[in-house]
């Protein structure tokens, strides 16, 4: 497990068309990178969680250890500070790799497997508060969500999710220099793309290629709990 040590105070369902794991899905963020000696074990682990019933799980690369003499071809600034932001809300440091952020509550060692399957069987056992519909359409996504009558703790930020389900990458310099590492689910872009209340219905249509894998993820505003979430394969 690499550590990078920063300060709080620094830190400024598989159906083609259709919903997979619509409702009770638990959402997993590996923070990675490339040139971090401790990441293969997470990053081969991450294709049997998206495997499992239920999970989104999703690789964000970051840039912090680029200086290793590898630069990270997935690695974005983006994902750094959204990692940076779970530091924060969750009051956890320093900030490592591979780090598994589980439905946005808790921070667990990313090769972990045992305390990741244990999180993912807890959060996946309680009810969503929101039921949550994304379905293609010509020329991008219909993207539907209610409340169920449950309190939620608003504002909620929607977000839409774009990844590469694989690739493979020859790794030249840095700790893992000489590997070729395979990975998964590896975010090229993470947006918001609405705010919402869960009062009122929210109806969305949102541009996307026809065969681009998506998620789309509801979270409380101020990187918060997720509420719910789906993916498009």
């Amino acid at each position: 497990m690499r550590f990078f040590l920063l300060t709080l105070g620094m830190m400024i369902f598989v159906i083609p068309g259709a919903v997979r794991a619509q409702q009770n899905s638990v959402v997993l963020e590996l923070y990675t990178s490339q040139g971090c000696s401790s990441c293969p074990p997470a990053d081969a682990l991450l294709p049997k969680l998206a495997d499992m019933p239920g999970v989104i799980a999703l690789s964000l690369h970051v840039d912090y250890w680029d200086y290793l003499g590898w630069r990270d071809s997935f690695g974005d600034v983006q994902y750094t500070k959204r990692q940076k932001a779970y530091a924060h809300a969750l009051q956890h440091r320093p900030l490592f790799t591979p780090q598994m952020v589980v439905q946005g509550q808790d921070i667990l060692v990313g090769h972990k497997e045992g305390k990741i399957m244990q999180a993912v069987d807890q959060f996946r056992s309680l009810p969503s508060p929101v039921n949550l519909k994304v379905e293609r359409k010509a020329g991008g996504l219909s993207i539907q969500a209610t409340g169920r009558g449950i309190s939620i703790d608003a504002p909620l930020d929607v977000q839409l999710v774009r990844f590469l389900e694989a690739a493979e990458v020859a790794i030249d310099g840095g700790e893992n220099a000489g590997r070729t590492m395979t990975y998964t689910n590896i975010v090229t872009d993470w947006e918001t793309i609405a705010h919402w209340d869960g009062v009122e219905p929210l109806s969305l249509d949102v541009a996307a290629d026809s065969d681009e894998p998506v998620a789309v993820i509801i979270q409380r505003a101020g990187t918060g709990p997720v509420v719910t979430a789906a993916e498009l394969r």
